[in-house]
């Protein structure tokens, strides 16, 4: 218990003070407000969080300010979105620019609500931090503001944005342009055209997306109906947009529009029916391949085991090279044009990648045989063999499938992100059945079969 000032002199240190009720830590904080950081530095989060909320604002923003970044950065994120609120309300604006930043995503979406952005709007994920200079300064101004910014913030920047006295967006030129030239040139005769693109502050989330796409940029500013500048959004941020929206996908299901408990039961049967009967038919074609090949089965019953094995890594494949395709279709960075130098990528990355999975298979039917895990008969060699060679045309042919379809649905209009997992996997199932029957009557005839 917090009694006096020589208690607190002689027990500096975490117990202390992890010890004390929050009453009495907000009594020794406003006594000692000095010794706040180094307080703060000892507490539990919870501990430190909890205190947070009775301290004067005064002190309050001398945590924020003061507390070291990491520390920082984690205090700010876990606090309550009221209390978050309740303080950035009345931070200086410049404060709140630089602070915000430190938020992840998320949080920062939360904030940004509340302090009057519309939901899903550009508002919530934008950056409300960027380097500006007026088109009347010379370079090397522009330059010792670079090192001064950068060395404040640390955060990577690559445009510099050029800025009327009123604020107003007039340019962009990327930093390096500002290091190929002499030190005493103006900017404005750097500046050779408008801006090259920019989001407005009330633009959706939707719009951003389909921006990024067009542009090469890894960020993007965002103005106002005025155009002021008012702050920037990076690729990043779009990026977990991507993986947050609510994109229909064969397989899942689809968006409801309203409470899952409160819609009718007939209607949620009829919206999961559709792609699960769909995907059941194309299923069905596995069991008619494995009916074409059930003599086959009969006589190596051995082969059945490995088909779950190789019929699912070539459904892992598939959907992890479609996934990456989508992702990169979406940031612009493939298009249609680029079909035949990603399909000669995926077959490259697909026969090495088999040949990777078809080895540690291999390696696993001879230690099960030779240590007496199993036995696979007198051919047991040619039973790895057959699930070493399997596995890679079937990697292979995942792959490849996974990665030119997003194509073929974008070229006719499509949304790529329709040809989701269990698609691609329904697709590779058949196909990977029949080059392992096919494989393993070519490898096994005249001996096992």
């Amino acid at each position: 218990m917090f009694k006096d000032h020589q208690d607190y002199l002689n027990n500096f240190n975490d117990k202390f003070f992890n010890d004390q009720t929050i009453s009495n830590l907000q009594k020794i904080i406003h006594r000692y407000p000095n010794d706040v950081i180094k307080i703060f530095s000892l507490l539990k989060l919870c501990k430190s969080i909890s205190v947070f909320k009775v301290l004067k604002f005064s002190i309050k923003k001398k945590i924020i300010e003061e507390l070291p970044l990491i520390k920082k950065m984690e205090f700010i994120n876990n606090l309550s979105v009221d209390d978050r609120i309740s303080f950035l309300k009345n931070i200086p604006k410049d404060f709140l620019k630089n602070l915000i930043k430190y938020l992840n995503t998320e949080e920062k979406r939360k904030a940004l609500v509340y302090l009057g952005y519309p939901k899903n709007s550009i508002g919530c994920l934008m950056i409300p931090y960027y380097l500006a200079v007026q088109e009347t300064w010379n370079v090397q101004e522009v330059l010792n503001y670079i090192r001064k910014e950068v060395k404040k913030n640390r955060d990577f920047i690559e445009i510099v944005y050029i800025i009327d006295q009123k604020g107003k967006l007039i340019s962009d030129i990327k930093i390096i342009e500002f290091l190929l030239v002499d030190p005493n040139m103006k900017v404005s005769d750097l500046m050779n055209k408008k801006y090259s693109a920019a989001l407005n502050v009330t633009d959706t989330e939707k719009e951003a997306t389909k921006l990024f796409s067009n542009k090469n940029r890894i960020s993007l500013p965002v103005i106002d109906d005025k155009n002021l500048l008012l702050g920037i959004v990076t690729v990043d941020d779009i990026l977990w947009i991507l993986n947050k929206c609510k994109e229909e996908k064969i397989g899942e299901l689809e968006e409801l529009n309203q409470s899952y408990l409160k819609i009718p039961l007939f209607r949620l049967i009829k919206k999961r029916a559709g792609w699960l009967i769909l995907l059941f038919i194309g299923e069905m074609l596995t069991t008619t391949v494995m009916q074409q090949f059930s003599s086959v089965i009969e006589k190596a019953v051995v082969l059945a085991l490995f088909i779950p094995l190789v019929v699912s890594s070539g459904g892992n494949s598939g959907s992890q090279a479609a996934s990456l395709i989508i992702q990169a279709m979406a940031l612009g960075e493939v298009k249609i044009k680029d079909w035949w130098t990603v399909m000669r990528r995926e077959i490259i990355c697909g026969f090495f990648l088999g040949s990777i999975l078809g080895l540690t298979g291999f390696i696993r039917v001879i230690a099960w045989h030779n240590i007496n895990l199993y036995n696979y008969g007198p051919h047991w060699i040619l039973v790895g063999l057959t699930v070493f060679l399997s596995l890679i045309g079937v990697v292979l042919w995942g792959t490849f499938s996974g990665s030119m379809l997003p194509f073929i649905i974008k070229k006719f209009r499509g949304d790529p992100a329709s040809s989701s997992a269990p698609f691609v996997a329904t697709m590779v199932d058949v196909i990977g059945l029949v080059i392992y029957f096919s494989m393993s009557y070519i490898l096994l005839h005249g001996t096992l079969l």
